[in-house]
């Protein structure tokens, strides 16, 4: 287990404290710990891995390569790879560290290169993550790391197509540091945060259909059902319209002049 390094103020000429994310050294491979040689595809196949136990695998410039590991509380985790080109390239490539917790909620890195750029002359490029501690309890809306399963991902972000496929070799590792599950967080996760994996169940038999509901009978109207009731707006309209119809014709009768003979 790594020693995190506190600086206490009593014996600090300058008063300055190290914050946990610098004061964390680089992880070191567990003694004993079996060399995991391959990678997932994606966050079904990510491949599990333990805290201590390196990582080494070989896979071609373009892949993305998953692999996951158990977070409890109390604890801060640190990623570190290493990207080897075996073969001269045409030009500078950027890649990309990310961590994800059991909900694919992306986490933020407290330190480390997480997105460097190596030149074409390059001949590899290192890359690092600190996570945030670990936290038993935190409001749904939240980002907090909380406990359950953990992904990384690595893969390259930009690129010349002519490098595209070229193999690389990968040294990843992940470093855990236990500062204990005591806080004062006001809770406890109830379970961890591990995706549900497990399909749904098979019906033997077909469901019942729900009952057809019975069509409603059309009211029966007699011949006057079309003629609208009496004082609305289109009756009135229309006493208007022939009292104006009359009206015209009595006045031009009246105005007319008579014919001579």
């Amino acid at each position: 287990m790594r020693t995190l390094i506190r600086a206490a103020a009593a014996t600090t000429a300058v008063g300055l404290a190290l914050t946990p994310a610098a004061a964390l050294a680089a992880p070191s491979p567990s003694p004993g710990a079996t060399t995991v040689t391959k990678a997932g595809t994606s966050f079904l196949t990510a491949t599990t891995v333990t805290a201590g136990q390196p990582v080494q695998v070989g896979a071609s410039t373009g892949d993305h390569l998953y692999w996951s590991f158990r977070a409890d509380a109390g604890q801060v985790h640190e990623i570190t790879a290493t990207v080897t080109f075996p073969k001269r390239r045409t030009g500078a490539s950027t890649w990309s560290v990310d961590v994800f917790d059991g909900l694919r909620r992306r986490q933020a890195c407290t330190a480390g290169a997480q997105t460097p750029t190596a030149d074409a002359a390059a001949t590899s490029v290192a890359l690092g993550c600190t996570l945030r501690r670990v936290r038993p309890w935190a409001e749904p809306w939240s980002g907090d790391p909380l406990p359950g399963t953990y992904y990384v991902r690595l893969s390259v972000t930009d690129l010349p197509e002519p490098d595209l496929g070229l193999p690389v070799e990968v040294e990843m590792l992940v470093g855990a540091t236990d500062e204990g599950g005591a806080s004062g967080d006001d809770g406890e996760l109830a379970a961890p945060l591990v995706p549900n994996t497990r399909a749904g169940t098979v019906l033997a038999a077909e469901p019942t259909p729900e009952p057809t509901p019975e069509p409603v009978a059309e009211e029966e109207t007699d011949l006057t059902g079309w003629l609208p009731d009496a004082g609305s707006r289109w009756v009135w309209t229309g006493v208007g319209g022939v009292l104006a119809a009359v009206a015209g014709v009595v006045g031009f009768a009246l105005t007319r002049r008579p014919r001579r003979g």
